[in-house]
């Protein structure tokens, strides 16, 4: 089924509010196109009149932290509950193809036949902030479907890789015995991110330290308002026959919810996740066309001229910028 035309997209997000799961799937296809990326922008138009209702959460941390399975404890929690939850777990890129490396499937089986889960994997592209450009597009489908949960899995986090709190409502850092000391995490910006912490593997040796570690960390951490919302830290056992903390973190989760709707603070973290996702899009644009018009852009030759030091980097770019603006070639 090919889709080119706002009729057939429109068509697609009529049945995917009507609960059309695979609706919704083909609109998250369309979001990820690399061929067209005209796509998306249809798709973003004709789910912009539509009331954003679903909580996201991300769910970030070190590779082995367990956040896969955590993952897993969370939906069924969440379903426990009656709430429809769709996932979307981002995964490394296949070199080969740019494709999901690991497969949503093989890790959460038990939830592949409920119908009140929708769970997609979707590739990072060797975006360092460990997410997908198309996952808050697709997240708004999955609002736009029914969801009352949005559950957001990343690649993994560093120094870098904090881009999942610009997208999430309340954002899980996981951490786990013997996968890195958690005080260092403070010094690549993750506690930054996260609202509520959670330890998992706690039933492993060494979860009582890394407990103790962040408590630490948040104590000689930087200074917040009285006001602002105190990050708790939960220890999980997801991976057990009968998972520990889950029913703890979903109520914390629930709670941090009902903090910002008071606070004021779900509408304005909102606000700046719209604000970052026009920044990417402009920034991403800009990157297309410059690949676009390399040749026209002369590149080469402004490089040559600031070897030969006729002027510098940024005067270089200066007049390659022009020339994108205005679309005409570079004026040399």
């Amino acid at each position: 089924m090919v889709v080119n035309r706002p009729a057939d997209i429109g068509s697609l997000v009529r049945a995917a509010r009507q609960g059309v799961i695979k609706a919704a799937a083909r609109l998250i296809s369309l979001a990820e196109s690399e061929d067209d990326p005209g796509l998306a922008r249809r798709v973003s138009e004709a789910l912009s009149q539509d009331e954003r209702r679903a909580h996201v959460i991300g769910i970030t941390g070190s590779p082995g932290a367990g956040k896969s399975t955590l993952s897993g404890a969370l939906v069924t929690g969440l379903r426990a509950d009656g709430l429809r939850v769709g996932v979307l777990a981002v995964d490394p890129s296949s070199p080969f193809t740019g494709g999901a490396f690991l497969g949503d499937r093989v890790r959460m089986q038990a939830h592949a036949t409920d119908n009140g889960v929708f769970i997609r994997s979707m590739a990072s592209r060797g975006r360092l902030g460990g997410l997908s450009p198309a996952v808050p597009l697709a997240a708004r489908v999955l609002e736009v479907a029914g969801y009352d949960v949005v559950l957001i899995e990343t690649v993994g986090v560093g120094q870098s890789e904090v881009e999942i709190a610009s997208i999430a409502d309340t954002t899980v850092v996981v951490f786990a015995p013997g996968h890195g000391d958690a005080v260092q995490a403070a010094k690549a910006g993750i506690m930054e991110i996260a609202d509520i912490f959670v330890v998992n593997k706690a039933d492993m040796p060494g979860a009582d330290d890394v407990a103790r570690d962040l408590r630490h960390a948040l104590l000689v951490g930087a200074t917040r308002p009285a006001t602002a919302w105190r990050r708790p830290i939960v220890r999980t056992s997801a991976g057990c026959d009968s998972p520990g903390g889950i029913t703890d973190l979903i109520a914390l989760v629930s709670r941090h919810r009902a903090w910002m709707a008071a606070s004021g603070e779900a509408a304005s973290r909102r606000r700046r996740r719209t604000a970052d996702e026009i920044r990417t899009i402009v920034l991403e644009d800009m990157a297309r066309r410059l690949a676009e018009r390399r040749s026209a852009l002369c590149l080469e030759e402004l490089a040559s001229r600031v070897e030969a030091a006729e002027f510098d980097q940024y005067t270089a770019a200066d007049i390659a910028l022009g020339s994108l603006i205005r679309g005409g070639r570079a004026d040399l």
